[in-house]
């Protein structure tokens, strides 16, 4: 009997450990073997990786959101697949479709330099993204790459992504969109392969809406970087009561973070939107999947809509209309005015042209879709 413990262990350090499976993870249990006790050489459960794959796509949170379509494309192509994604932002990836999510940082970076893939793509042209993917070891590789001190293209594949992101004339002659060029990339062609995203309904968040009533979310914020998207307070408050007067059966919620408090605030007390404060990010989004259909100016919140399969109303006027794939859920809306600060911050003319964009015509395309 005492030397029954002696003989478990030499039992342990003798038995069969399959590192090729999918649910294998070295430092840990597994959770096969956490939920039903299961050890590898008798797994039932057993799933070998079919391919290995890296995909570095740090951010911005919005741009990592609308490339998860790439994991559906994979999961589907090669099933058993095991996809590891570098990220800025992990909180934004789901865990249930993404099986190894990891921050950027010294760790992380170390880990994939020493790793094997079978593919790797960078689809971000940040310089030290680039020459990540030059340093780790894969059979295959996509996106940029960092070469001659610049970011350039891996391989044909990417010129026309690349060439886009170069010259305003050749950008605004694109009639493809985001996704279509980032699966060019990779070597496919998109097929309606949609975004991935939790909603955190498990999170047990409870929000003080009110009951049998449709949710119209209005995203009210753009973003610090490209502030010419930006619409006026005067013209929300307009939109808010438009819509409460035509749709008696729907209540407008306020949406936006802590850089809309002020702005959100002030749109309550002229209009009578409801507006229920600012959260963390997972809050937030399982917050738009309350509402029914959003209005949004292209920011993360379009991105998370788009993710949550709500409907949209998306207003528009610096960016090429062709980028944005809303998957058959509402339509794009944009001044009357043509607009001269293609992927500007600043106006041109002093006055930005989002100000041409009439609270009636943005209520008519709600209208069309509520």
């Amino acid at each position: 009997m005492i030397l029954r413990p002696n003989f478990i262990i030499a039992y342990i350090i003798r038995m069969i450990f399959k590192a090729d499976c999918r649910f294998f993870k070295g430092h840990i249990p597994c959770k096969p073997h956490k939920e039903n006790g299961y050890h590898c050489e008798d797994c039932p459960v057993y799933e070998p990786v079919s391919k290995r794959i890296l995909i570095i796509k740090l951010g911005a949170i919005g741009d990592v959101i609308r490339t998860t379509p790439l994991v559906v494309k994979y999961k589907n192509l090669y099933p058993g697949c095991k996809i590891t994604w570098l990220t800025w932002t992990p909180d934004i990836l789901p865990s249930s479709q993404v099986d190894e999510i990891l921050k950027w940082d010294y760790n992380a970076i170390l880990y994939a330099q020493q790793a094997k893939w079978d593919i790797a793509i960078n689809l971000d042209k940040e310089k030290e993204a680039g020459a990540l993917l030059n340093m780790v070891n894969a059979k295959e590789k996509f996106g940029f790459v960092l070469k001659d001190n610049e970011i350039q293209p891996y391989n044909d594949l990417a010129l026309h992504k690349f060439s886009t992101g170069l010259f305003d004339d050749v950008s605004k002659a694109n009639t493809k969109s985001y996704l279509q060029e980032i699966f060019e990339i990779c070597g496919f062609n998109h097929q309606d392969e949609p975004y991935l995203m939790d909603t955190h309904q498990e999170k047990g968040y409870r929000w003080n809406l009110p009951t049998g009533k449709k949710i119209i979310g209005m995203n009210t914020g753009c973003g610090g970087r490209w502030t010419t998207r930006l619409w006026s307070i005067d013209k929300w408050v307009e939109l808010v009561k438009l819509v409460q007067q035509n749709n008696p059966d729907a209540t407008v919620l306020l949406l936006g973070g802590e850089a809309e408090h002020q702005r959100n605030t002030e749109i309550q007390q002229r209009s009578g939107a409801l507006y229920l404060g600012y959260f963390s990010l997972n809050e937030f989004i399982n917050l738009v999947n309350q509402c029914e259909l959003v209005v949004t100016q292209v920011t993360m919140g379009m991105h998370i809509t788009l993710a949550l399969g709500k409907k949209i109303v998306l207003m528009n006027n610096i960016f090429n209309p062709h980028e944005f794939d809303l998957f058959g859920k509402g339509e794009i809306v944009s001044p009357d005015k043509t607009c001269k600060c293609f992927y500007r911050g600043s106006c041109v003319d002093g006055i930005s042209c989002m100000e041409q964009l009439s609270a009636e015509k943005v209520h008519q395309a709600i209208q069309r879709h509520v």
